[in-house]
Order: structure tokens, then C-alpha cells, then sequence
């Protein structure tokens, strides 16, 4: 299948980041071309800013520091990250990102996660989903977790509400 939109620039990390307060965190560009095979974020985590110990049960993570420093545990090992670093992170693995004094800006990018479906489990079979889903929107970036367990957000890892 051919991509339905046409490739080229699509975001200028100096154009995403002048102007914003030093304090201010949270996701700053997303690919949302359509189309795509591919999701990518570009986040900003304040002074030292962190995204809370989760696990990608389902897809490898490519993440590239863009600018600031801090450090990464990757599986209980701490890893110092530095704009430039480019860091792999195997589906199913134990992380978290924690930012520096100076912040730290960074790209994701993994595999597009497949759209909603209609499938029966035991979940829904017991009553289905709740008919308020504003416990899996992220407070920071707007994003709906797809998953009914979720407990970070898979746009910019914070927290979800009452998770």
C-alpha cells in the first residue's frame, strides 16, 4: 500500500522548543500523518523530570536524546543519556527516564500500534468496558490508552489517573 501522505520535514526541534518555559514538560510534536507504519513523539521532561518505571509489553522502543542530559534505568542498571545518545528499548523490558538540571528532550519512535477491535474476552464478557474511559486519558498529552490495564501513558509515560 502506497503511504497517503507525501514525505519530507515535518518538525524543526528548534522551532518545537523556543519559547517554552525551562519548567514546562510534556509532549511537544507527534507523528499523525496517515498512513503511517510508525509513531513518534518528540518530549520534553523539566529540570529534573521523569517518566515513571513502566514495561512496553508489545513493541520496541528507538529513543534518541535530543538535547539536555539525565539518566535511564534500563532493567535495575543506570545508564547516564547525553543529547546525541540513541538508546534501544526491547519490548518487555523494565524502564524509566529520569532528566537532569538542565531538562531533557527526546524522540520516540516504535511500530504504530494496531487500531481498536472488537474482540471478546472474559473482560467483556463480564460486563465490558466502563462506560467512562477518562481514567486511561493521559493528563499531560491528551492521548487514550488502548489498553483497559494501562498504567502510563504510550505517548509521553506519565502517570494515568487512579493507576
Amino acid at each position: 500500500m502506497a503511504p497517503s501522505s507525501r514525505p519530507g520535514v515535518l518538525a524543526r526541534l528548534t522551532e518545537l522548543t523556543s519559547g517554552v518555559p525551562a519548567g514546562q514538560g510534556g509532549a511537544l510534536w507527534r507523528l499523525a500523518e496517515e498512513g503511517r507504519q510508525l509513531d513518534a513523539n518528540v518530549v520534553r521532561l523539566p529540570p529534573h523530570g521523569r517518566v515513571a518505571e513502566h514495561v512496553e509489553p508489545d513493541l520496541d522502543v528507538l529513543l534518541y536524546v535530543t538535547a539536555g542530559s539525565g539518566f535511564l534505568e534500563l532493567e535495575g542498571i543506570r545508564q547516564n543519556v547525553v543529547a546525541g545518545s540513541v538508546v534501544w528499548l526491547p519490548r518487555g523490558s523494565v524502564r524509566r527516564l529520569h532528566a537532569g538540571p538542565d531538562g531533557l528532550v527526546q524522540l520516540s519512535v516504535h511500530r504504530r500500534r494496531p487500531g481498536l477491535t472488537i474482540k471478546a474476552s472474559a473482560e467483556r464478557a463480564a460486563g465490558g468496558e466502563p462506560a467512562c474511559l477518562l481514567d486511561r486519558v493521559c493528563a499531560e498529552c491528551g492521548r487514550l490508552a488502548t489498553e483497559s490495564d494501562a498504567r502510563f501513558c504510550g505517548r509521553c509515560g506519565a502517570s494515568l489517573p487512579g493507576r
